[in-house]
């Protein structure tokens, strides 16, 4: 007599179920990687930290002994970043398509609009990061400069913490939407910097535009984040011209990413 062997009869579990859409946490940290994976991403990086370690060696180096604070070396220290790290935003998601890697990345992630998510969420935390490096980096300076005789000064309004990082996370995230929209590296860097540089000439010259410019220039509004204690109307101006440089081309930009064709 020759025993049979049973089997099983149960339906294996299918793959897919398995494993699941990826998560956005998994996506961001891929996209915190890629911010540095690239040649001029990593010596973007590295630019950023040298002129930052740069601001507080010129005010301890040259600056009076009553400036040596802690608020005047992080204010002078948050300025490379506020102006190259809208750059790396803006390579963030231009990369995808001067370096021809949209394709992998869509067939591996068809929701582009969960990577474009993804593209925000780790711009947004390179801002963090920056600022706090910085108020790290200027906390020592502040130390090394009141053992040189510097006035060290450790008083900063509590407002300018989180508004000097809010003003961090505006500009990169203008720079991603910069970046969706144009989605070509030069171009979006070039309009990026001429076109709100040019609109606050016009606005400075031209008096017919002056009440124009008081809202909807961005250079103008976010002086108001360097300064204690915003007014409503201060916030108001800055909301509005947030919404036509940041909202705007970040709307428009969603939508060409998504319609573009990969080839």
């Amino acid at each position: 007599m020759t025993a049979t062997v049973p089997v099983s009869t149960a339906p294996a579990a299918p793959a897919a179920a398995a494993t699941g859409r990826i998560p956005l946490t998994r996506l961001t940290v891929v996209e915190l990687r890629k911010l540095a994976d690239t040649r001029a991403g990593s010596w973007l990086l590295i630019v950023i930290g040298l002129a930052t370690a740069a601001t507080s060696a010129v005010l301890l180096g040259w600056a009076p002994d009553e400036e040596q604070t802690f608020s005047a070396l992080y204010s002078f220290g948050l300025l490379p970043s506020s102006v190259l790290l809208p750059v790396l935003g803006i390579l963030s998601v231009t990369s995808e398509w001067s370096q021809r890697s949209a394709l992998a990345t869509f067939t591996l992630v068809p929701a582009r609009g969960r990577v474009l998510l993804a593209k925000i969420a780790a711009a947004i935390l390179i801002a963090i990061a920056a600022t706090a490096a910085t108020a790290v980096l200027a906390a020592g300076a502040n130390v090394l400069g009141s053992a040189l005789g510097g006035d060290g000064s450790w008083s900063l309004d509590s407002s300018l913490i989180w508004q000097s990082l809010l003003l961090q996370v505006i500009f990169v995230l203008m720079g991603v939407a910069f970046g969706a929209l144009l989605l070509n590296s030069p171009l979006a860097i070039v309009i990026y910097f001429a076109l709100p540089t040019v609109w606050t000439i016009l606005g400075e010259t031209i008096k017919g535009l002056g009440d124009a410019a008081e809202w909807l220039d961005l250079n103008v509004t976010s002086q108001a984040l360097t300064e204690p204690d915003m007014t409503s109307g201060e916030w108001a101006r800055l909301a509005v011209s947030v919404g036509v440089w940041v909202g705007l081309p970040l709307v428009l930009g969603t939508i060409r990413v998504l319609r573009r064709e990969v080839s």
